[in-house]
């Protein structure tokens, strides 16, 4: 077993670039990560990676191990996943992402309750807002808000989440309220940006169609929790779901605006990667989280029936 869990963090270590990373990803120091490393290199008499101060490269004999070790565990945890379908209890890791926001107050409070009546299984949740490459970096469920891109994952549409734009009202006493979406082009637009993003736009619901609108601010970020916080403290107008303002606009401390013409809604959902057998506990995770996020995201209240340990019977298909 510790060769095998030695294999792992190797694996994880190539993928992630670092031997820290990898480390972090599979639970352990630095220091244990690297002396896994250490232990495969001993048994194989051979370096495996090529380590800079900056970059991590597999030698040859590394990027062998490797290409084969990857295929020899996923064959492993097929059979785990076979025979927990016949046993018909899940066991094992489920890798989950999500944003930064959605993450924290929809997923993460799921987690302990699936636990609870799934005991063999670990849930291992990573939340940014940056996009994630689920199959480099070892992710078995993605929840997103938006569109994504990648036609090769499998994709599982739970509910349309409604934005809004806010702004906070000494923010509009000091610049106006914006009575038209052109408006908008003379405000401080607080925006969520990654690198390598060459321009930022909106795109609204207009009564004649999408309106697709470019907008600027004086500052950024890679974090949508942050922007809310912005928008609070009067920095500017943001464009956000409306469950995660929905509070601050009925207590007064943040203002809708536009709402004839607001952001167009964000699809949200699960991506997993397409794989020839998905295991137990991941059907149970997926079918679970999308039962309990049905409404989430629109402000509807929770169904009683989604309660723990409380059946639920799921929808019926949409027809065609």
């Amino acid at each position: 077993m510790s060769y095998l869990e030695s294999l792992r963090v190797f694996i994880r270590v190539v993928e992630l670039g670092s031997i820290t990373a990898g480390g972090r990803d599979m639970r352990l120091s630095p220091a244990a990560s690297s002396a896994r490393i250490r232990d495969l290199e001993n048994r194989y008499g051979a370096r495996l990676l090529n380590r800079t101060t900056r970059t991590l490269t597999t030698t040859e004999i590394g990027q062998v191990l490797y290409d084969n070790a990857r295929r020899v565990l996923a064959a492993l945890d097929d059979a785990e996943a076979a025979v927990a379908a016949v046993s018909g209890t899940p066991q094992g890791i489920v890798r989950a992402a999500a944003p930064l926001v959605a993450g924290r107050r929809l997923v993460a409070p799921l987690v302990p309750r699936f636990t609870a009546d799934n005991p063999e299984v670990q849930v291992r949740l990573r939340l940014t807002d940056r996009a994630v490459n689920i199959v480099e970096e070892g992710i078995d469920v993605a929840f997103y808000l938006g569109q994504p891109e990648d036609s090769t994952l499998i994709r599982r549409k739970i509910d349309d989440c409604p934005r809004v734009l806010v702004a906070a009202p000494d923010y509009l006493a000091r610049h106006g309220t914006p009575q038209l979406p052109e408006d908008l082009k003379r405000h401080n637009c607080l925006l969520l940006r990654f690198p390598r993003s060459p321009e930022y736009y909106w795109v609204l619901e207009g009564p004649a169609g999408p309106i697709k609108l470019m907008v600027a601010g004086r500052f950024d970020t890679d974090n949508g929790a942050v922007l809310t916080d912005w928008a609070l403290d009067g920095a500017g107008v943001a464009n956000r779901p409306r469950y995660e303002v929905a509070a601050d606009i009925a207590a007064g401390r943040l203002v809708e605006l536009l709402p004839e013409t607001p952001p167009m809604a964000a699809e949200f959902g699960i991506l997993t990667p397409h794989r020839e057998l998905q295991d137990l506990k991941l059907r149970r995770f997926i079918d679970f989280a999308a039962r309990a996020l049905k409404g989430a995201v629109t402000g509807a209240p929770p169904r009683a029936a989604e309660q723990r340990g409380t059946p639920v019977t799921p929808p019926p298909p949409p027809e065609s």
